[in-house]
């Protein structure tokens, strides 16, 4: 009985993954949500799952999906995020990575399945199959490249095609601020906003390089996409009572699982 007990219980989360404050925005003028705190009943529902401490919790998952040109720094950003490092040089993606990040939440362990999608136009059309079910669209533009920045609108609407409208948090993401003089970085930044605006979106500028509010971000993701999670199996499923050993059944833990060997695969 012990054996089956420490099967099923989940490895440690590291402790620069522990969130208990809610995150705050980069910037108000182009915030999705300028609330301080947690929902109060995704707060009380929390309150519940850390008291009992249910193995379900380990399959509490959201899948985002980054996409953008070429050359913007797509890899760079997730790297610097899970794994601490930055390489100036590097191969660039083919069809698609990704990562699953752990974090603990309020008490509750949730996970973030972090798809790294191909810039190259050839490789759309593999790219395309993995924008499906995503919770999270992260679209990222370099701001020493304002025609990357141009193309953020072309690159939501594509990820969009294979998810429901209103589906998905949107982030609209400019990389490399660390280039730019002070004022040239103002100016693109207000220009981002502009555009973040009209895509119902969310920006924030970062630097790979430097770490620069990369984890503020990810922690602002995990956030916002925890909490839209616990939302939504109180709504669908079963309302959750403080106290009771309800067993929820997420339709976020229900994700695309790929192998190395089927991302590689030709797509015509």
């Amino acid at each position: 009985m012990q054996g089956y007990r420490n099967e099923m219980m989940s490895p440690p989360i590291s402790k620069d993954r522990v969130i208990w404050e809610f995150p705050k925005c980069y910037t108000p003028g182009a915030s999705l949500q300028l609330k301080k705190d947690w929902d109060i009943d995704a707060k009380a529902a929390c309150k519940d799952r850390a008291a009992w401490h249910q193995p379900w919790d380990r399959q509490k998952m959201s899948k985002v999906v980054v996409v953008g040109d070429l050359n913007v720094g797509k890899t760079c950003l997730i790297n610097r995020f899970c794994k601490d490092v930055f390489e100036r040089d590097y191969k660039a993606t083919i069809g698609v990575d990704f990562e699953i990040e752990r974090f603990e939440i309020s008490g509750v362990p949730f996970s973030l399945q972090i798809w790294d999608t191909a810039g190259q136009e050839k490789f759309k059309c593999i790219a395309s199959a993995y924008y499906r079910c995503a919770q999270v669209i992260v679209t990222v533009f370099d701001m020493a490249d304002i025609k990357s920045l141009d193309h953020t609108r072309q690159w939501l609407e594509e990820a969009m095609r294979e998810n429901e409208p209103d589906s998905c948090f949107i982030f609209l993401v400019g990389t490399k601020n660390d280039l730019l003089p002070l004022e040239e970085r103002q100016r693109t930044e207000k220009d981002a906003i502009r555009i973040a605006t009209e895509i119902h979106a969310e920006f924030w500028a970062v630097s790979a390089k430097t770490g620069e509010n990369v984890q503020g971000f990810f922690f602002r993701v995990a956030a916002l996409a925890f909490e839209k999670c616990i939302l939504k199996d109180m709504e669908n499923v079963v309302p959750v009572g403080i106290g009771h050993k309800d067993i929820i059944k997420s339709d976020c833990a229900i994700l695309e699982e790929a192998t190395p060997g089927d991302m590689k695969r030709g797509c015509c």
